[in-house]
């Protein structure tokens, strides 16, 4: 395989759940804006809050306002918020506490919500009620998924992708990200990366290049590049983990290409934007301005 072509080497690491919120809005009878506030996910045992808020935005009051909770058996507990008389341009807000169980799965939570409306303010018409249906993805115990792309093969004296993105299933916050190469192998960019939050498929790509240096190399041997991560769950507990990517240094061949479609010929760089029909259409004396010998380190 060239060097410059790219391994996806996948690694999993356990991690729990922020509630990072989502919002679902309905637009009711009456001018009547309905906002729910709940998290995208949870961890199957953990409790987590909604928040609800009915906002009037229509000409009449509203009487017996009331809002009706009825999760799904695996949510709890059902819960009533009755919350009255919103007037004209009034509002109202509320925070209710539920808890998850069961397996891994999409559960829901039905929101029955009725009104009455005055008509000019002063003749109450028939109830009006409308259901909504909130999703809650409950998990056992979400995973961040490292994968980290780097070439099968690489040779001294020269540069090389070292890439890692980084992907939770579930929110996670202080989220560090750790590249810790060989001795004697050198590395461009910086090596160690924090990032105070990450959301649930949200993925973070950290690029890198390695850079090994001038040596005799007469045959193949496995380099270990170490990528540690770690970060703090919905709780506040601390998790860490690692892993090992196996890359062989082996001898340099007589042409070598790249990923960035470059090509070494012995120890020279012809550029990636240098093509071939242009370099055949060249002198040989004009093509020296045209390779760049790497400086040795």
């Amino acid at each position: 395989m060239e060097p410059g072509r790219a391994l996806p080497l996948c690694l999993l690491f356990a991690a729990a759940p922020l509630a990072w919120a989502e919002t679902l809005e309905r637009s009711l009878e009456g001018g009547v804006e309905l906002s729910v506030t709940h998290p995208g996910s949870v961890v199957a045992g953990e409790r987590f809050s909604i928040s609800v808020l009915v906002e009037n935005r229509g000409w009449e009051e509203k009487r017996d306002v009331l809002l009706e909770f009825r999760p799904d058996p695996q949510i709890s507990p059902p819960q009533s918020l009755p919350v009255g008389s919103v007037s004209e341009g009034g509002s109202h807000g509320a925070t209710l506490n539920f808890s998850s169980s069961g397996p891994p799965a999409t559960y829901y939570i039905n929101i029955d919500y009725s009104h009455v409306l005055l008509e000019n303010n002063e003749t109450p018409r028939a109830p009006y009620s409308a259901d909504i249906a909130v999703p809650v993805r409950v998990s056992a115990g979400p995973a961040v998924e490292v994968a980290a792309s780097a070439p099968e093969s690489i040779f001294e004296d020269a540069e090389f992708p070292f890439g890692v993105a980084v992907t939770p299933d579930s929110d996670v916050r202080d989220l560090e990200v750790l590249i810790v190469p060989p001795d004697g192998i050198g590395f461009l960019g910086e090596t160690r990366h924090f990032f105070s939050s990450a959301r649930a498929g949200q993925q973070i790509s950290v690029d890198s290049r390695i850079l090994t240096p001038a040596m005799d190399v007469s045959s193949e041997s496995r380099l270990p590049f170490a990528v540690a991560v770690k970060y703090t769950d919905s709780l506040g507990a601390e998790h860490a983990d690692s892993h090992t990517v196996q890359i062989t240094l082996r001898p340099r061949a007589f042409a070598e290409l790249t990923a960035e479609g470059g090509i070494w010929v012995g120890g020279f760089f012809i550029a990636p934007y240098v093509s071939i029909g242009t370099i055949v259409g060249i002198p040989a004396g004009a093509l020296l301005t045209l390779l760049v010998r790497r400086r040795r380190a």
